[in-house]
C-alpha cells in the first residue's frame, strides 16, 4: 500500500480526545480529504463491527463531494471491491465496518439506527434541528467540516462552545498538496472580493455584503465616552423588550445590552429598570408606536419619551448609525448577533435593496431611537411639559 498522504487535519483527528472535532477552513485546505483519509485508515482499520455516516444536506451534493471523494482515496491505495460496495443503499463495508452515505433529505435514514461516527461534511448547510437529529442517534465522536461563509451560525455559539468540542483551522496553506495555479487562484480573491478572501482564503466567518452595520467588539466602555440616552424597543410574546446604553466619543458610538427579553409586563420593564439602578433623570427614547406604554412608564416615574417617527426614518437613523465607528460590549450577545444578522433586502438577483429586513432588528432600532433623536433634534424633549 502506498505511504499516506495527510495534512495536519490527520493530525487533528489523531490527538483529539474531544468527542466533536470542528474542521472550519477556507477553499482547498484539504479538511474534507483527510477527514476521509483518517475514517479509512484511522478508524475503519482499526476497528470492526462499527457504522460510520457520512452525512450532507442533500444527495447531489453528498455524491459530488465527499462521496466521490471517499472511493477515489480506496481506488488510488487498492482497497476498493465492488463486492463490498452496495450502489443501491450507497452503503460500503470495510474490514466488518459499515460505511453509509446519507442526506438529510432522506429523513428515514437520519432518524433510524444509531451509528459510531459521523461526518457531517459541509455542516453549516444544516439547521439546528437536522443537527440534534443526528446527533441523537451517534454514540462515539462526531465531525464537522464547512467554509464558515454564514457571518452567524449556531455552530459558532452551540456547538464550538461545547467543553466536549475542539475547534481547529485550516487554509489552503496547510494543503502542501496544491496545484501552483490552485493558490494564485486563490490569493486573487483578496484583490478582487474582500469577503470572499476572509472565507475562502483565510478560512474566516464572512459577512453578507447585505449586512447593514460594520462592528467591533470591546471589553469596556472607554473612560472617555460620554453617555448620550438610553433606547428602547418594546416586546411581548415573540419580540424582545430591548434596552440599550449609548455613549459617543468624536466618532465612535459605544453600545451595551442592557435588557432583551420576551413576557415583559410594564411593571416587569419598570423593575428592571429599578434594578439596573438608571437615573431617573437620564432619558429613554422609546418606541412612538407603544403610546400606552410610554405613558405608564412615565408615570412610573422614568424620563421616557416617544421616538420621532416619520417618512424615511428608519433609513435616515440607519444612516446617522453609519457614520458612526459602532462599538459594542462583548458580553452583548444579543446585540452583536443582531448586528451580524441585520441585512437590506435582496431581490430574486441578489441584488440589494434600500430597504431592511424587519427582523434581527430590535436591539438595533433600540439604538437608532436613542441616537436619532439625541443627534438629530438635540433640543427634543428639553422644554416639553407633560
Amino acid at each position: 500500500m502506498k505511504d499516506l498522504k495527510t495534512n495536519i487535519v490527520w493530525k487533528h483527528l489523531e490527538k483529539s480526545q474531544k468527542k466533536i472535532v470542528i474542521e472550519q477552513g477556507g477553499s482547498r485546505s484539504g479538511k474534507t480529504y483527510n477527514i476521509l483519509i483518517w475514517i479509512i485508515f484511522g478508524y475503519c482499520l482499526r476497528n470492526k463491527n462499527k457504522v460510520i455516516s457520512i452525512c450532507r444536506k442533500t444527495f447531489p451534493a453528498l455524491r459530488t463531494s465527499a462521496m466521490r471523494d471517499f472511493f477515489e482515496i480506496l481506488k488510488n491505495y487498492e482497497l476498493y471491491s465492488e463486492e463490498d460496495h452496495n450502489k443501491t443503499s450507497h452503503e460500503y463495508k470495510i474490514n466488518n465496518n459499515l460505511v453509509e452515505f446519507i442526506s438529510l433529505d432522506s429523513p428515514q435514514k437520519v432518524r433510524g439506527r444509531k451509528r459510531d461516527i459521523l461526518f457531517l461534511n459541509e455542516a453549516n448547510e444544516c439547521t439546528w434541528e437536522d443537527w440534534n437529529q443526528l446527533v441523537f442517534r451517534t454514540v462515539g465522536r462526531i465531525i464537522l467540516d464547512y467554509n464558515p461563509s454564514d457571518d452567524f451560525h449556531w455552530i459558532y455559539d452551540k456547538v464550538k462552545t461545547r467543553e466536549d468540542a475542539d475547534f481547529f483551522r485550516t487554509t489552503y496553506k496547510n494543503n502542501k498538496f496544491l496545484e501552483e495555479s490552485i493558490i494564485k487562484e486563490i490569493e486573487r480573491l483578496q484583490y478582487t472580493d474582500e469577503n470572499y478572501w476572509r472565507i475562502y482564503g483565510l478560512g474566516e466567518i464572512g459577512q453578507s455584503k447585505a449586512t447593514i452595520f460594520q462592528f467591533r467588539e470591546i471589553e469596556t466602555i472607554p473612560d472617555n465616552a460620554k453617555f448620550v440616552s438610553y433606547g428602547m424597543d418594546f416586546g411581548y410574546t415573540n419580540d424582545p423588550t430591548c434596552i440599550s446604553k449609548i455613549y459617543l466619543h468624536d466618532t465612535n458610538l459605544y453600545c451595551e445590552e442592557l435588557l432583551y427579553r420576551t413576557g415583559m409586563t410594564n411593571r416587569d420593564i419598570h423593575n428592571e429598570l429599578l434594578s439596573l439602578e438608571i437615573n431617573r433623570r437620564d432619558e429613554i427614547f422609546a418606541d412612538s408606536a407603544e403610546p400606552k406604554t410610554i405613558d405608564e412608564l412615565y408615570r412610573y416615574g422614568w424620563n421616557i419619551k416617544p421616538s420621532t417617527k416619520g417618512r424615511d426614518s428608519i433609513n435616515i437613523g440607519i444612516d446617522m448609525l453609519k457614520r458612526y465607528t459602532i462599538h459594542v460590549k462583548k458580553n452583548s450577545l444579543n446585540a452583536i448577533k443582531e448586528f451580524r444578522n441585520y441585512k437590506w433586502k435582496e431581490d430574486k438577483n441578489g441584488n440589494i435593496l434600500n430597504q431592511p429586513e424587519d427582523k434581527f432588528n430590535h436591539f438595533c432600532d433600540s439604538l437608532r431611537y436613542g441616537i436619532y433623536n439625541k443627534l438629530a433634534r438635540p433640543n427634543y424633549g428639553k422644554y416639553a411639559i407633560r
